[in-house]
């Protein structure tokens, strides 16, 4: 689902609150490189996954989110905290990010960094910097995701920034992020986030107690 805020020009955004926000972000960030696959592997559908958690946990779970998106902040903000701590670190659940960019250019500009800093594994605390930067302030379109923000955010994450402002000013993963939105539209998708637990749809940011239920039914299955 999406919803409209206010437009405003300008932005500024103070370096205390995204060292915050990142600090906020690493202290859900905690599994260990032997379960996690950040570094992208193409599946059979084209899309480059990033995957959070164990590789072989039995129940997957993929959301399609925009990181302009103020529902997205809400679910990265009350979801995945619990998601995380209860099913991912448990090794009960793994997730994917999907870009399904739709509220513009920022939203593709952001998707396309977070695919850079997912070529040097860090696509996870790229994607946790981004949505605690954008969420600061809650608007869309008015300027946030930009260059200065999205070079600042690896630099704060430790990425070899020269490759990754190569990456970022030669939109590398620009076309990509609009194919995997493309593709999502292709599915039927009409709103952020829209969630599929082991191919179970969970459309918008529901509360954490739903997407819970509908968890421990697929791991009822397992």
């Amino acid at each position: 689902m999406n919803e409209e805020q206010p437009k405003s020009g300008g932005w500024l955004l103070p370096v205390s609150i995204v060292i915050a926000g990142l600090m906020i972000a690493g202290s859900v960030y905690y599994v260990g490189r032997q379960s996690v696959a950040q570094k992208p592997s193409t599946t059979s559908d084209g899309n480059r996954d990033a995957v959070l958690g164990n590789l072989e946990a039995p129940v997957t779970f993929i959301e399609y989110g925009d990181y302009q998106c103020p529902f997205c902040g809400r679910f990265f903000h009350q979801v995945e905290p619990p998601l995380r701590e209860e099913y991912i670190k448990t090794g009960k659940v793994k997730m994917v990010f999907r870009n399904f960019q739709i509220l513009g250019d920022e939203s593709t500009a952001a998707g396309a960094a977070s695919e850079c800093a997912k070529d040097q594994g860090k696509f996870w605390q790229y994607h946790d910097a981004l949505y605690t930067a954008e969420t600061a302030d809650g608007k869309e379109n008015n300027g946030n995701l930009n260059r200065d923000l999205f070079l600042m955010l690896g630099q704060n994450l430790g990425l070899d920034m020269t490759s990754f402002t190569a990456c970022l000013d030669a939109n590398k993963y620009g076309d990509l992020v609009i194919k995997e939105t493309n593709a999502g539209k292709t599915m039927g998708l009409d709103g952020t986030p829209t969630s599929f637990i082991n191919g179970e749809k969970v459309a918008g940011s529901q509360p954490y107690s739903v997407f819970k239920t509908v968890i421990d039914i697929a791991l009822q299955k397992k």
